[in-house]
């Protein structure tokens, strides 16, 4: 049997950086389940989230990720 291809990592990195502070939100309401497994992965591979003690968290990576995609949000000026 074989596997379906998925797009490399690389190509779906926007997507996965869109989508990063409703991971975050997930997270941090404790709801690890309702993220998909290939994001996990995806999400692991770029170090932006990482195995913790039999947890998943955001790296500091994922942490600076989100503070970037809010910041707009908070200073409009930029």
């Amino acid at each position: 049997m074989r596997l379906p291809l998925r797009p490399p990592v690389a190509l779906r990195r926007d997507a996965l950086r869109e989508a990063l502070p409703a991971t975050a939100s997930l997270l941090k309401r404790r709801l690890a389940a309702d993220i998909a497994e290939v994001d996990i992965e995806d999400y692991v591979a770029l170090n932006w989230l990482e195995w913790h003690g039999g947890g998943l968290r955001l790296t500091v990576t994922g942490d600076n990720i989100c503070k970037q995609l809010y910041a707009p949000l908070r200073d409009p000026g930029i």
